[in-house]
């Protein structure tokens, strides 16, 4: 058998067991890599997301993009959701899930987790915002009124690093991970967390990227989702 046709034979072979990988672990992409297809920003300030070198960059006003691709017809119950994700030092953003799209403002509906290893909000990176919060305080900082709080020394995410963020739904339980390490497991009462946020409950809905403020940078490698119900 010719070279050729052997490095074909093993080509094909590695691409079937990635393929068969991929249909076994169910998770499907949300982001291509390339563009913003199947991305939909708010009105305000849609500049604040761009796609450079396979990397959706979050930078700019406030503003929200929300997922409005063809997947589980952009509505998700329960599910778990990947990513892989950068902060800048002293960047501000998020992921909500169970969301919708609004042209402005921050979402009314759904809860946010929250990215952030050292903008000056205590809240950071694993933090369920506002319900169950990972709190690292500045010295003289007094701890925000709202939510359960996990005090720790510092944030389990590492300005200049990718991170792994995991986000599972499921029932009424929600899971936040970083980096294989879990930071929040959450039930949710009857009626909802009784926070300020009115709609932050459990229901159905998409998710959304959020950029905080001209001074914050996030980045984004992959977001993929797998389908639980």
């Amino acid at each position: 058998m010719k070279t050729t046709t052997l490095f074909a034979f093993a080509a094909a072979l590695t691409l079937g067991a990635s393929l068969s990988l991929q249909a076994e672990d169910g998770f499907v992409p949300l982001f291509n890599g390339k563009n913003l297809d199947g991305w939909t920003p708010s009105k305000e300030n849609p500049d604040s997301y761009s796609v450079k070198d396979g990397v959706l960059v979050v930078k700019g006003g406030r503003s929200h993009l929300f997922y409005t691709g063809d997947v589980n017809g952009g509505k998700f119950k329960n599910f778990e959701l990947k990513a892989k994700v950068k902060t800048t030092p002293g960047s501000n953003g998020g992921v909500y899930f169970h969301t919708a799209y609004q042209d402005e403002g921050w979402p009314d509906k759904g809860y946010e987790c929250q990215v952030n290893s050292t903008h000056k909000d205590p809240k950071k990176t694993g933090s369920l915002y506002g319900v169950v919060n990972i709190l690292v305080l500045a010295e003289g900082q007094k701890a925000p009124k709202g939510g359960e709080h996990i005090e720790r020394a510092k944030a389990p995410s590492t300005d200049g690093e990718w991170f792994d963020y995991h986000i599972t739904v499921k029932d009424r339980k929600i899971t936040i991970q970083v980096n294989g390490e879990t930071t929040v497991e959450y039930t949710e009462p009857e009626g909802g967390p009784g926070t300020n946020f009115a709609g932050r409950k459990l229901s159905e809905g998409t998710f959304a990227l959020q950029a905080h403020d001209p001074d914050s940078e996030t980045q984004y490698q992959s977001i993929e989702v797998k389908v639980l119900d």
